[in-house]
C-alpha cells in the first residue's frame, strides 16, 4: 500500500504505514482482496470515515452506506427541523465523494423502531434498564445491514467499531481494542460466528489520535468532529420525556419505601429511577440513601444505604458464546456488568436452561437488570448474556 502524497506532507510516511500496518485490513496484501466488495457503515463520523479509507486502501471495492434510523415524529422533533442526523448525512456523503466510492442512505427507520426503540421503552417499563447501543448492532449493523450487504454481493462489512478480530483453531475471536480507553468489545459481545467472519474492524489496532491524524491527513471535513455520547434518539437526555412522548401516557407517582417496606415519600414515576441512583429522591432524611430495587406492578421505588446495593450473584440469559460453541462447566473469568467499568474476577455456570449464573470474588455495587454481562478471557470476549437479576448482599 503507497502512502498517499498528504499524508507524506502532514505526517510522514513512516508514521502512516505503522499506522496501517497495525490494521486488519492492511495486515494482508491487497491482492489478496482484490475486486471484494466491501459495505462501509458510515455514520458521519471520523471513526468510520477513516475505515472507510483504510478498507479502500487495503484493495476492497467499497460501498459507503448510511442508515437512517429514525423519523422525525418518532422522537418527537418537528418535521421542519433540520436534525444533527441529516448533518451526519452530509459528512459521509462528503467523505466517500471525496474516496470516490459510490454512497447510499438506507432507510432502516421501521426495523429501528421495532428492534430498539420499542425495547428500549418496553425494558424501562418492566423496571430494567437497557444499553440500546447493544440492540442497535445486533438487530441492525450486524443483520439489516448484513442481510443488506450479502444481497449486494459484499464480502465484508465494515465498520468503525475500537474492537479486533481474529481467527484461532478454526474459530473467530473477538478481541479488544488495543486503544482500551476507547475499546467498545463490549457492545459487540452478541456477534455469531458467521458474522464474524465477515467483519472488518479496521480501527482495532489504532488509537483515536491516530485515527483523527489520519482523517486530517486525507482533508476529511469530519476530522475533529467530537464523538456522540447521548443516545441518538433522545438527543437532551430526558429519557422520562421521550417515553411520555413516545407511548402518549403519563407515569404516575406512587410510593418510596425504605427497606421495611414502610412508606417514606412519593416518586415521580418509578421509570424515572435507577439502581443506584441518590440525587433527585426528593427525601429530607439524615442520612444518604439510594434506589435499591423497583416494582413496577405495584408502581414502588425502594430505596436503603448503600451497603444494600451490593450483590455478589447474578442471572443472565439471551447468552451469546463467542469463544467456544458452549460452556460444560464453570469457567473462571473476568465480568464487565456496564460499559464503562473495569472486569471484575468471578466465575461462570451454566445452567441446562440455557441461563448463566455469575459469581463475583467480590460483591459489586449496583448490578442492574436489563444490562449487559460481558466475560473476559484477558483480551478475549468469551460471551455475555442481558442481566435478568441479582442476589443481594
Amino acid at each position: 500500500i503507497q502512502a498517499p502524497e498528504t499524508l507524506e506532507k502532514s505526517g510522514g510516511r513512516e508514521n502512516y504505514e505503522i499506522m496501517t500496518r497495525r490494521t486488519s485490513l492492511t495486515a494482508a496484501p491487497a491482492k489478496a482482496v482484490m475486486g471484494k466488495k466491501a459495505l462501509i457503515a458510515m455514520s458521519g463520523g471520523v471513526d468510520s470515515s477513516v475505515a472507510a479509507f483504510l478498507t479502500k486502501q487495503a484493495g476492497y471495492d467499497c460501498i459507503g452506506v448510511t442508515m437512517k434510523l429514525f423519523q422525525n415524529e418518532d422522537i418527537g422533533v418537528s418535521r421542519a427541523k433540520t436534525c444533527c442526523s441529516l448533518e451526519d448525512v452530509e459528512d459521509a456523503r462528503s467523505v466517500a465523494r471525496h474516496l470516490g466510492i459510490p454512497y447510499y442512505v438506507f432507510n432502516f427507520s421501521r426495523d429501528f423502531k421495532a428492534q430498539v426503540i420499542e425495547r428500549f421503552v418496553a425494558a424501562y417499563e418492566s423496571g430494567a434498564t437497557p444499553n440500546p447501543c447493544i440492540n442497535c448492532n445486533r438487530y441492525l449493523k450486524f443483520e439489516r445491514l448484513f442481510q443488506r450487504a450479502r444481497e449486494l454481493g459484499c464480502e465484508a462489512i465494515v465498520t468503525g467499531h475500537y474492537a479486533r478480530i481474529e481467527k484461532q483453531n478454526g474459530r473467530y475471536i473477538l478481541k479488544k481494542a488495543l486503544d482500551k480507553s476507547k475499546d467498545q468489545s463490549y457492545v459487540l459481545y452478541m456477534l455469531t460466528q458467521e458474522q464474524l467472519a465477515h467483519i472488518r474492524f479496521p480501527l482495532g489496532a489504532l488509537s483515536k489520535s491516530e485515527v483523527r491524524r489520519i482523517a486530517e491527513a486525507q482533508g476529511f471535513c469530519n476530522s475533529e468532529k467530537p464523538d456522540s455520547q447521548d443516545i441518538c434518539f433522545i438527543s437532551d437526555g430526558d429519557y422520562v420525556a421521550f417515553f411520555e412522548q413516545y407511548t402518549g401516557k403519563p407515569y404516575p407517582t406512587g410510593d418510596i419505601l425504605d427497606l421495611s417496606g414502610q412508606v417514606i415519600g412519593q416518586h415521580r414515576g418509578a421509570v424515572r429511577y435507577t439502581a443506584g441512583q441518590r440525587k433527585g429522591l426528593g427525601l429530607a432524611l439524615n442520612k444518604p440513601v439510594y434506589v435499591c430495587r423497583k416494582d413496577m406492578t405495584a408502581n414502588t421505588v425502594t430505596v436503603g444505604p448503600e451497603q444494600s446495593l451490593y450483590s455478589q450473584e447474578l442471572w443472565a440469559d439471551d447468552v451469546n458464546w463467542i469463544a467456544t460453541d458452549h460452556l460444560s462447566g464453570p469457567m473462571r473469568v473476568y465480568a464487565k456488568i456496564r460499559y464503562r467499568q473495569t472486569e471484575q474476577p468471578s466465575t461462570v455456570y451454566p445452567d441446562k436452561s440455557g441461563k448463566i449464573r455469575l459469581l463475583f470474588d467480590k460483591p459489586q455495587r449496583a448490578v442492574t437488570a436489563g444490562q449487559a454481562a460481558v466475560l473476559y478471557n484477558g483480551d478475549i470476549v468469551v460471551g455475555g448474556g442481558t442481566i435478568l437479576k441479582t442476589v443481594q448482599f
